[in-house]
């Protein structure tokens, strides 16, 4: 008996069950709870548990990926911007660069432009001076190299918007290829010239190339001025010793006045052709008064036949003073001026017969007698080598013949100092 109840009343508490009662009020409801729909309830609560933990734990990964990829885009965003920074200063130095090379080309060609334009300025005073120079006798060693420039080459200064345009068109370039090479040269291949770099080349063998030609027109300006300062240098030697004053050349006839300052060095040909000019101008100064002057001989090929000084007279046969040397002539013969001047007397003239007197300046004076006839009259204007008579046997004479004198302040000179000197002059005044 005991034993059949006690499986009775576990068999009860199996069967238990459990009933869930809510009040709400007076109303009341319960609900059985069965065991499955607590394990349904338990699955249901351990689900909820399991996806709040891994709905939390995604929103923290979430924000722990989101916060890596922010700063992954904050560190592109930086390489971006440093990038795009080391550009820029890239393409600002190009751009320097191609300024810089333009400047510098521009530089160049404006005093290539400028060299340019003093050849052109110097060409008619270098032009006239070799002109002058080939009358004068005198000629260079060597030819002179020419100075003016193609004349197709304008010589107008140009502005910053042409003077890159008329270099280029020198070097054949582009004007905007002043791009540099991209890298080293490799193998045989040559790295890409800069405009600058090419523009510097051009320049500097156009600036070798004139200073060439300026050095070859400096030595032989000096040969020529050496030369005209060595003719002048005789010729007023000459002058000097026969007494004769030479006037001399205007200095600066360009110039009015102004300080004296000491010449500058570094005009180089420009301070050349000045010492040619002055030589020249002192050298035809010294011709001029030598052509005036009486050195010519008035009866060329003829023979001396009496000298200047005492002789015995050929009239009265005693010791007289002979103020003239006498030329053998017969009746006729041409009688040349010695020198250039003015007819101051033409005429009969007491013992010298035909007599012609020709004032030639600075006290000097020259007599023609015992002509036969007389082609000038008083006052008129002599070339030296002028035909002013012929030659007689007039006034106090006994025979054809032409006396000549030179006369000093009116005092008669020996003329043949004149005429030796003529003789030393004739190469140089011709």
């Amino acid at each position: 008996m005991m034993k059949t109840r006690s499986r009775k009343g576990f068999s009860k508490r199996q069967r238990q069950q459990h009933v869930l009662i809510l009040a709400s009020g007076e109303t009341i409801r319960h609900m059985t709870l069965r065991p499955w729909m607590a394990g349904a309830g338990l699955c249901l609560v351990v689900a909820g548990v399991v996806g709040y933990l891994g709905a939390t734990s995604y929103l923290i990964m979430r924000d722990n990926l989101i916060g890596a990829s922010m700063a992954r885009q904050a560190h592109l965003q930086h390489d971006y911007e440093d990038r795009i920074s080391a550009l820029r200063a890239q393409v600002d130095r190009v751009t320097s660069r191609q300024l810089l090379d333009q400047q510098v080309v521009e530089e160049k060609l404006q005093t290539l432009l400028e060299k340019q334009m003093a050849l052109s300025a110097r060409s008619g005073k270098l032009g006239s001076l070799l002109d002058r120079a080939e009358e004068s006798g005198l000629t260079p060693n060597e030819p002179l190299a020419p100075v003016m420039p193609d004349k197709s080459a304008s010589v107008t200064p140009v502005g910053k918007g042409n003077a890159l345009a008329a270099l280029n068109r020198m070097l054949h370039t582009d004007p905007t290829d002043t791009q540099e090479s991209d890298g080293p040269a490799l193998g045989f291949m040559p790295a890409r010239e800069s405009g600058a770099d090419r523009a510097d080349r051009v320049f500097r063998n156009v600036t070798l190339s004139l200073k060439s030609i300026e050095q070859q027109q400096k030595s032989s300006i000096h040969a020529l001025t050496a030369e005209a300062s060595d003719k002048a240098s005789t010729i007023e030697q000459v002058l000097t010793d026969n007494g004769i004053r030479i006037d001399k050349p205007e200095a600066g006839k360009d110039g009015m006045g102004g300080p004296l300052v000491d010449a500058d060095p570094k005009l180089g040909i420009d301070t050349s052709l000045d010492g040619l000019d002055s030589a020249l101008n002192r050298l035809d100064a010294a011709r001029e008064t030598a052509k005036d002057m009486p050195f010519s001989n008035p009866a060329a090929t003829r023979e001396i036949t009496s000298p200047f000084g005492n002789r015995p007279d050929p009239l009265l046969g005693r010791l007289a003073m002979h103020t003239g040397i006498d030329f053998r002539a017969t009746n006729g013969s041409p009688v040349k001026s010695a020198g250039a001047g003015t007819v101051i007397t033409a005429g009969p003239t007491g013992g010298y017969g035909n007599m012609v007197e020709i004032d030639h300046g600075q006290g000097l004076s020259t007599r023609y007698g015992h002509m036969s006839k007389i082609l000038v009259r008083p006052g008129e204007k002599i070339e030296v080598g002028q035909l002013i008579g012929l030659s007689g046997s007039t006034g106090r004479s006994t025979g054809p013949h032409l006396h000549y004198e030179i006369r000093k302040n009116g005092n008669p000179i020996n003329p043949m100092s004149f005429l030796a000197s003529g003789m030393t002059l004739k190469p140089f005044i011709q």
